[in-house]
């Protein structure tokens, strides 16, 4: 273990420092033994400079001991002392439970980036199922029986699934019987994934598993509104129906049979957000899937953040695997050539959207959820700042795309700086081809490219 290189990168989401062993280390204890496993360095401040730590006889048996006692089902902790610049520091590893969550006097935490997290119930709840191999989709419905299911919907998915070639049913399969042996079905109990896929009415008792589609004009004026429910298979149809209806289209003559089709954004990255959302959303959670557009992005967000084990840079990961939140419905899209086994979908919406001239998705974990932006302007403050131009810049391109142009003189007046500065600012961004320059001597001003 290279402790120097651990102090010199700081916490993480499997290092924490602490200058003393305290109620604080213990949640982060439970919040290691949730997550991924980490370490604690105990004598160490926050800015990662060794402080150092008395530790006598009985000191590490003590905590070892405390975590003993406190934590349900019991951690079992390694302590070692190091010297550090004549000073020593107690690492204590802790390692990944592997059945969860694991609880500190009752409560129970995970790690979120370099900090602790109290769990919610629900989240509880899930890590559970979650660490015991199920999923909230497989749990039995609350439903008589079988016949709140479709069985046009059920055999439907059966020829599609072998048209697909990703199942191999027999001719005389009956519906019911399929979902049995897909245990869809247990003991003539549907479960939330068959309710979900092939219900009659999912939305009873499901209210939530609706997609809620909105048009906008500016933030906040609505001017087209739709609710989608049906089962989560027809949902995908009926949202990009209501997507196309929208987002603007160009057709383009290029001497194919066909004239080609240009979207506002590519409907393969769109659709496959879309998919996304809804194969992999909390469908415990009381919300529904938000779908916003507006002038200039599109806005996708479902109930429920990542598994408990991912991370958005882990989604950024070409090789990261796939974990889905609920396995029978996603086992359901894969048969439907919705989606694929491994995790790919991120990789091809970023793939189909660089492709398109636009700039990557944002993905992010926010309200309780995660969501997607499809931006169609790649000049936004996000992908400015990521070109490294500074705030100044940043303004003026904002400025000049709400004005059309900009003048050294404007620059100036809303910047504040002087008129060296400003030519070196307007410079960088002419040279990384934001900004054109037009006219001459006096009349010189400058516009996007």
């Amino acid at each position: 273990m290279n402790i120097d290189k651990i102090l010199r990168s700081g916490e993480s989401l499997t290092v924490e420092f602490k200058e003393s062993f305290d109620r604080e280390s213990l949640e982060t204890v439970v919040a290691f033994a949730n997550t991924r496993g980490g370490i604690i360095l105990i004598g160490v401040d926050n800015n990662g400079i060794v402080k150092g730590i008395s530790v006598g006889t009985n000191t590490m048996v003590n905590w070892s001991n405390q975590i003993y006692q406190v934590t349900e089902p019991t951690v079992i902790p390694e302590l070692e002392s190091v010297p550090i610049n004549g000073k020593f520091v107690v690492i204590i590893k802790i390692k990944e439970y592997p059945l969860k969550p694991v609880s500190f006097r009752g409560r129970c935490f995970k790690r979120v980036s370099n900090s602790n997290r109290q769990m919610s119930p629900q989240e509880i709840a899930q890590m559970h199922l979650q660490s015991t191999g199920n999923s909230w989709d497989a749990l039995p419905a609350a439903v008589a029986d079988s016949d709140i299911l479709d069985i046009v919907n059920i055999k439907n998915y059966i020829l599609s699934s072998i048209s697909s070639g990703r199942r191999n049913f027999a001719n005389t399969a009956k519906p019911i019987e399929v979902l049995e042996k897909l245990e869809l079905i247990k003991d003539n109990k549907p479960t939330w994934a068959a309710l979900l896929l092939f219900g009659k009415n999912p939305q009873s008792p499901l209210t939530q598993a609706t997609v809620h589609c909105g048009r906008f004009k500016g933030e906040t004026k609505i001017i087209d509104d739709r609710l989608i429910s049906g089962t989560i298979i027809n949902q995908v149809d009926e949202v990009m129906n209501f997507i196309r209806k929208n987002t603007n289209v160009e057709f383009v003559i290029t001497g194919k049979p066909q004239r080609d089709e240009i979207w506002d954004y590519p409907l393969e990255a769109l659709r496959e957000a879309v998919i996304n959302a809804i194969c992999h959303r909390d469908y415990s959670e009381s919300s529904d899937i938000q779908i916003k557009i507006f002038d200039d992005s599109i806005h996708i967000w479902n109930p429920g953040g990542l598994p408990f084990d991912l991370t958005i840079d882990d989604l950024l990961d070409p090789t990261h695997s796939s974990k889905p939140r609920n396995k029978l419905i996603a086992q359901v899209f894969y048969d439907l050539a919705l989606i694929e086994r491994y995790g790919s979908g991120i990789q091809r919406m970023i793939a189909d959207c660089v492709k398109a001239g636009l700039p990557e998705p944002d993905f992010e974990e926010k309200f309780g959820g995660f969501a997607i932006t499809f931006n169609k302007d790649r000049l936004t403050e996000k992908n400015l700042s990521d070109l490294d131009f500074n705030e100044r810049q940043i303004k003026a391109v904002i400025y000049v795309k709400e004005n059309g142009k900009i003048t050294n003189k404007k620059y100036r007046e809303i910047t504040g700086i002087s008129d060296e500065g400003a030519r070196i600012d307007l410079k960088g961004l002419l040279e990384k081809e934001i900004l054109v320059s037009k006219g001459k001597g006096r009349n010189v001003h400058y516009t996007l490219k």
